[in-house]
């Protein structure tokens, strides 16, 4: 190691991943390699649903087109291609329906970066199991703790694909077992890859969301590869001068963060499962809602003559499209998540896709939505910050139901069961995989620190598409 290498260990990103790094099967607590699993499944479901969405359709034609050489592979797809290249697909699909976990503080989505990412380098150097689950255990670390170092950043970035190109850099790096050096290069690199920005919210949002997630994995695999091979990078790019947290933070960065406690607790066992397709601003609303409308047995639309949304600012500028044309649109849309919520299963996936954006009775329903702003829903703390919400249903027999809700089933403070998570995996698979992949990809998930090679998985998750 250079002098310049070892004065950087006093840094807070240098710390960081040095610490990530030591971590062994040994040295963490068996609930975090549980975790690591469950983060795992839980990603793996999201991705295999994805993969059957026209966006992840559209990335593997042009990935494969480039016949690039490699180990890795895509969701459904056989033939072998380059990691970084696979990165970026199963990204893509692990981000391709709003059901990825969420990490806080930093409110950014880990699994969908960083489990494409660790997959990848593990097809690609035939890694045993134990070396994913510390990959993904360090790659949500990473990814969080610098969201959190950025701080609130300057209106308009896309923290999930800044932060998860760094913790995808990690990640790969610690799974692959790079030494310390050169994970600081990985991510030195992925530091100058960071990029995405907000414009899918304002109702065109077409598909590009979805690739955020994609690109930062890929990103981050490919700084990685070049790392290993000496490609140098600035080892204070995390939090140097001009390095990511200042360029993106400005005033806001906290580059403490990085190594702030440090093993007093993990972010694998502190995420957000998303129950629902839709923005993570919209669960507590559409939660609220459909308990309502579940308690009360409302049945129709006809039956409610309005319903108002109280909730905070970010909400009343973002959320507003009561006639969304496409999915992104729809997923971002209160008015339309409310009246589903009232009228469907706001689980279901297909309510935002295809057909059911014309669905007569939603898109009514829709146009009797009125948002509002209640400072009562006004909050810096995690979760009342993503979305706390009053709602009310005035029905047509002079009814009023009411309710408040500051958080959603999921939330780290009302977590889902591992049964819970098991079922959403085998929901959502099992519309990509026939009912033996989704048995032997639990099964074999469940024991992954066990298996010599990740191979065994991810045949099958490129074997097992339905016909």
């Amino acid at each position: 190691m250079t002098n310049s290498a070892v004065s950087s260990l006093s840094t807070p990103s240098s710390i960081m991943v040095e610490f990530l790094r030591s971590r062994t099967l040994d040295n963490l607590p068996p609930e975090i390699i549980a975790q690591a699993r469950i983060r795992l499944l839980d990603t793996l479901g999201c991705g295999l649903y994805g993969s059957t969405m026209p966006w992840s359709r559209i990335a593997a034609d042009v990935v494969y087109e480039e016949q690039s050489q490699g180990r890795a592979s895509v969701f459904g797809h056989r033939n072998a291609i380059a990691p970084a290249r696979a990165a970026l697909v199963n990204g893509t699909a692990a981000h391709g329906m709003e059901l990825d976990d969420i990490a806080a503080p930093g409110t950014t989505h880990p699994g969908s970066v960083v489990v494409p990412a660790v997959l990848a380098i593990a097809q690609q150097f035939e890694l045993p199991g134990i070396h994913v689950l510390l990959g993904v255990i360090a790659g949500y670390e990473a990814t969080t703790r610098v969201s959190s170092g950025i701080g609130k950043a300057y209106l308009g970035f896309h923290i999930p694909a800044i932060a998860g190109a760094v913790g995808a850099a990690v990640g790969s790096g610690v799974a692959l077992g790079l030494p310390h050096q050169q994970i600081m290069w990985a991510a030195g690199i992925a530091c100058s890859s960071a990029s995405g920005i907000r414009s899918f919210v304002q109702g065109t949002g077409g598909m590009i969301k979805r690739m955020h997630a994609g690109r930062a994995a890929e990103s981050g695999v490919l700084a990685c590869m070049l790392a290993r091979r000496g490609f140098t990078a600035p080892l204070a790019a995390m939090d140097g001068k001009f390095g990511l947290l200042e360029v993106f933070g400005g005033k806001n960065a906290n580059p403490q963060a990085l190594d702030d406690r440090l093993g007093e607790s993990y972010t694998v066992s502190d995420v957000w499962t998303k129950m629902y397709p839709f923005c993570g601003a919209m669960h507590c609303m559409a939660q609220a809602l459909h308990t309502l409308r579940m308690k009360h047995g409302i049945v129709e639309g006809a039956a409610i003559s309005k319903i108002r949304l109280g909730v905070n600012q970010r909400a009343t500028e973002v959320h507003t499209e009561v006639r969304p044309r496409e999915t992104m649109a729809a997923q971002y849309s209160m008015p339309f998540t409310a009246a589903t919520a009232l009228l469907g299963d706001p689980r279901d996936a297909r309510s935002f896709v295809g057909a059911a954006l014309d669905n007569a009775a939603v898109c009514a329903l829709a146009q009797r939505v009125e948002l509002y702003l209640e400072p009562a829903m006004e909050s810096t703390e995690f979760p009342r910050n993503i979305g706390s919400a009053h709602v009310q249903i005035l029905l047509t027999d002079g009814r009023k139901l009411e309710a408040t809700a500051d958080h959603a089933h999921g939330m780290p403070n009302e977590p889902c069961t591992e049964d819970e998570i098991r079922e959403k995996f085998s929901r959502l698979a099992g519309a990509a995989i026939t009912e033996d992949a989704v048995a032997r990809i639990t099964e074999l998930v469940g024991r992954m620190e066990t298996l010599p090679s990740v191979a065994p998985l991810t045949d099958v998750l490129c074997a097992g598409m339905r016909k």
